[in-house]
């Protein structure tokens, strides 16, 4: 079963060491998802500073299979409110 592995790269890089066996790039796809929405929940208002953030998954030789990226940036007018 191949080995993927999901680094995470906001501003500096957490390198994912160990790798998460799946059965296909699929799988990796739909891991890649939950791993995000995760992070996004655990992130609460810091994700709203505008600040882009990705997950990029690679295969074991390294090579870059598919990226997912993320910002927002809160524009509420204080006039308006």
């Amino acid at each position: 079963m191949p080995r993927y592995f999901f680094h995470i790269l906001d501003g500096y890089s957490v390198r994912d060491t160990e790798g998460t066996e799946l059965p296909d790039i699929y799988a990796a796809q739909d891991q890649a998802i939950r791993t995000s929405g995760e992070i996004l929940r655990d992130m609460g208002a810091e994700f709203w500073n505008g600040t882009e953030w990705k997950l990029e998954v690679t295969d074991e030789s390294g090579q870059i299979l598919f990226v997912l990226r993320f910002s927002a940036e809160e524009r509420l007018d204080p006039d308006t409110s």
